[in-house]
């Protein structure tokens, strides 16, 4: 789950399972029974486009991308007082040598480069909206500046974000593709 929709979808589904919803986030979600028919979930959220996680460092790694998601999607990333590896630690209570380890081997690709795909979608979005210069955009996401961030785009995208302003048709992946 990756956005309050998301989370709306697999709460109804769960309901209509006629399951209690104690309490649900972005990749969690606890119910008040015991013993769920987990066939049954694993069928109506995979008729929704989600998947359920029984395997604990399944649910490791989706806690980490959501932990970047959420920071990069509510602009927290610049406001980070810590850096991630910290953050990440924290959060899930694991140490960060074995989270990077884990998701490096699960995604293919390390934490960081996760970041920086997440973040680049995120300029994408502030570059289409063209209600910001490239560099408030560099400072939202936590770029030192826009050279960093031009840097990085164009190694991602193939294009620099002037380029990208001016093209047409599809151009941002949704979050869960990346």
């Amino acid at each position: 789950m990756v956005c309050p929709r998301c989370i709306r979808v697999v709460q109804e589904e769960l309901e209509k399972l006629r399951y209690e919803v104690l309490r649900i986030q972005l990749g969690e979600v606890q119910i008040a029974e015991e013993n769920p028919d987990t066939d049954a979930i694993k069928q109506v959220l995979e008729a929704q486009g989600f998947e359920l996680l029984e395997d604990r460092n399944a649910q490791w790694i989706e806690q980490v991308k959501n932990l970047i998601i959420h920071l990069v999607q509510n602009d927290q990333f610049g406001q980070l007082k810590q850096n991630l590896s910290t953050y990440l630690s924290e959060k899930t209570g694991k140490d960060y040598s074995f989270l990077s380890h884990l998701f490096s081997a699960v995604e293919g690709i390390t934490i960081e480069k996760y970041l920086i795909l997440q973040k680049i979608e995120r300029a994408k979005e502030l570059l289409i909206y063209d209600e910001e210069t490239l560099s408030e955009i560099a400072f939202r996401l936590g770029y030192s500046s826009t050279a960093h961030l031009s840097g990085q785009f164009k190694q991602v995208t193939g294009q620099n974000p002037s380029e990208f302003k001016k093209q047409t048709g599809v151009r941002r992946r949704f979050l869960d593709e990346i």
